[in-house]
């Protein structure tokens, strides 16, 4: 392959992945062309994309980006998953997948610099909240002692006003209200 055809690839690459740091490295070997067309057509309904790599073009194009601590992972045949709302999106997918097609070769992937490798650290990944249920989690355990606080304040009243309903309801009927001494 010449030169130009090489830095054509890792000009593709580097328009491909920009503004990706996140992404998953799976190998496809072993799943036939039907099944990854599926897998691709699903993942893309998604909004996670499946791109397969030359290894040493990634290498070089992945220099100075975040995907780089990717590059000890570049071994064989590779397919790099990308895309979603976070790379944790693509790992629960991915994961999924395996299920279906073990076949599926989970060789790594990165998030925020941290390389999470083989099978056993993209399940891991997959297990990390996404970054809006993060934010749901600290909403709830910020709003949560204020509604503790709220219902406490509003107890009492809430009760006083049952007491005084009920006077009413008496008084409107005409019935007598009892002293209490």
């Amino acid at each position: 392959m010449s030169k130009q055809v090489k830095q054509m690839i890792m000009d593709e690459y580097a328009r491909r992945f920009a503004g990706h740091d996140d992404a998953v490295l799976v190998s496809l070997r072993g799943v036939d062309a039907n099944s990854t067309n599926a897998i691709r057509q699903g993942l893309a309904q998604k909004e996670i994309r499946l791109t397969v790599v030359r290894n040493n073009l990634a290498k070089r194009s992945f220099e100075g980006t975040g995907l780089e601590g990717l590059t000890p992972l570049l071994e064989g045949p590779s397919t790099l998953a990308y895309g979603a709302e976070s790379v944790v999106e693509v790992a629960r997918e991915i994961v999924e997948l395996v299920k279906q097609f073990p076949d599926i070769e989970l060789k790594g992937a990165i998030l925020d610099g941290e390389l999470f490798e083989g099978e056993d650290g993209i399940k891991r990944l997959s297990s990390f909240p996404t970054r809006d249920e993060a934010i749901a989690q600290d909403v709830t355990l910020i709003l949560g002692p204020g509604r503790k606080l709220v219902g406490q304040i509003k107890g009492p009243g809430s009760r006083l006003a049952g007491i005084i309903k009920a006077i009413q309801d008496k008084l409107e009927k005409g019935e007598e209200i009892a002293r209490v001494g």
